[in-house]
């Protein structure tokens, strides 16, 4: 079985301390998504959940409003806020919710579900994760068929170790900005 209740219990233990450890941290990145990029602070996203339930993940906002390509749109603080990692400690609200977990196949948009074809079927049954083997392994470095194997490869022997495992290489992966853009 894919989830054990030990993995939920641990994705609530681990985020609620992450929440309150980078409270301030969180406080700081919003004031400065304020102050570099206006309103709203927080980014709203439509993404597939475990069965393929929709749900809004949630991030600090990184591109300013208006026309433009979205790369035209990510400036300066932007990028370096999506290198950082930081970008993404809203989700810690997710994990909470239970839309997400702290480790898993990142969640994917719901116009690529049909492109995920049979491994569709195997990454759906686990709740999306914060970080995963692909962030990894190379994250945007890394073509959505390798992304999807290594999905599959994590659902099928997923375990606490595992999880364990991928955290600290996230640590590590963020620090050094692995395959970020």
């Amino acid at each position: 079985m894919y989830e054990a209740w030990g993995k939920r219990a641990f994705d609530i233990g681990v985020a609620a301390l992450l929440l309150v450890l980078l409270l301030p941290a969180f406080a700081a990145v919003a004031l400065a998504v304020r102050w570099r990029l206006g309103a709203p602070v927080i980014f709203m996203q439509l993404r597939a959940g475990r069965a393929g339930r929709p749900f809004r993940i949630l991030k600090f906002r990184s591109m300013r409003e208006g026309p433009g390509t979205d790369a035209e749109r990510l400036a300066g603080f932007g990028r370096a806020l999506r290198a950082s990692g930081l970008d993404e400690l809203p989700q810690l609200l997710n994990v909470l919710r239970g839309e997400m977990s702290l480790v898993g196949p990142r969640p994917y948009l719901p116009s690529e579900i049909e492109r995920m074809g049979a491994c569709a079927e195997t990454i759906l049954k686990a709740r999306p994760g914060l970080t995963g083997l692909w962030q990894v392994s190379g994250r945007s470095t890394l073509t959505f068929e390798q992304r999807l194997r290594l999905d599959e490869y994590y659902t099928r022997n997923w375990s606490l170790w595992t999880d364990i495992m991928v955290l600290c290489h996230t640590t590590g992966a963020v620090w050094r900005a692995d395959g970020a853009y």
